[in-house]
């Protein structure tokens, strides 16, 4: 294969999670300049939300899923929400790419939620693709919080086994990330790298947090890949359109 033709053909995947549109302009000036984000992976994100679910003072916007739409037209949108039909996470694909089959699966649940704040449930989405006549299954995950900072905790452990479970029935080549608020020394990110490389590690990256967030903590954000995923690139961006960092991979 050509060196051309091999640039063709690789795809790019971005996760980000978007802080609710907190950096809103610079977030949707981002968003529109990258057209040719065949897979975006987004967390924290409000669609035809009613009511805030943050806990902090700060500006979000309600429908910022919908305004992300309307700037990646060539995009399909997915949306799985975890707090009142409009709070969770979301992505969204190229149109030329043949989405086969999409879905959720459960990863931590709190009968207990109040309403507000970070400690709600959390889900993995998934979707699975046809990308070069092969079948993919990317998987978009916002990890449990519980107020403890990004160290192991049962209800973390039990998250991640959850997740590899799943991983695990998975045959196809396939991709997971997004923001699992953990440490790369946790035994919960240990589970997730069984059989998968992650990104973070083998690139030897030291924050994926941007100047908005001041807290010494500057892990939060990973991307997992099967032996199958050839990567031709990854990078930790240092746009400022949120606290996090979005995480760019050129696959084949």
């Amino acid at each position: 294969m050509s060196d051309h033709l091999r640039l063709q053909n690789v795809m790019k995947l971005l996760t980000l999670n978007i802080w609710g549109g907190h950096v809103r302009d610079p977030l949707l000036e981002f968003i529109a300049s990258h057209q040719d984000i065949d897979i975006f992976c987004f967390q924290e994100v409000y669609h035809n939300a009613s009511r805030r679910v943050s806990d902090e003072k700060r500006a979000v916007y309600l429908n910022i899923f919908s305004e992300l739409q309307v700037l990646l037209p060539g995009h399909r949108a997915f949306f799985r929400p975890v707090v009142d039909n409009a709070y969770g996470i979301g992505m969204l694909i190229k149109k030329e790419i043949d989405v086969l089959e999409e879905g959720e699966i459960g990863i931590f649940d709190n009968p207990h939620y109040g309403g507000i704040g970070p400690t709600h449930s959390r889900n993995l989405q998934w979707v699975k693709c046809r990308i070069q006549g092969q079948d993919h299954t990317i998987m978009n995950v916002h990890g449990l919080w519980n107020g403890k900072g990004k160290t192991d905790a049962p209800e973390r452990i039990i998250q991640s086994e959850r997740i590899r479970e799943f991983m695990d029935a998975i045959p196809s080549p396939k991709i997971l990330c997004g923001d699992f608020n953990l440490r790369p020394d946790t035994t919960s990110i240990k589970i997730l790298e069984a059989g998968m490389e992650n990104l973070i590690q083998t690139y030897n990256i030291t924050s994926t947090r941007t100047s908005w967030y001041p807290k010494e903590e500057k892990f939060a954000d990973y991307i997992f890949t099967s032996p199958e995923i050839k990567i031709h690139h990854f990078q930790v961006l240092k746009d400022e359109v949120s606290d996090h960092c979005p995480l760019l991979l050129d696959f084949l």
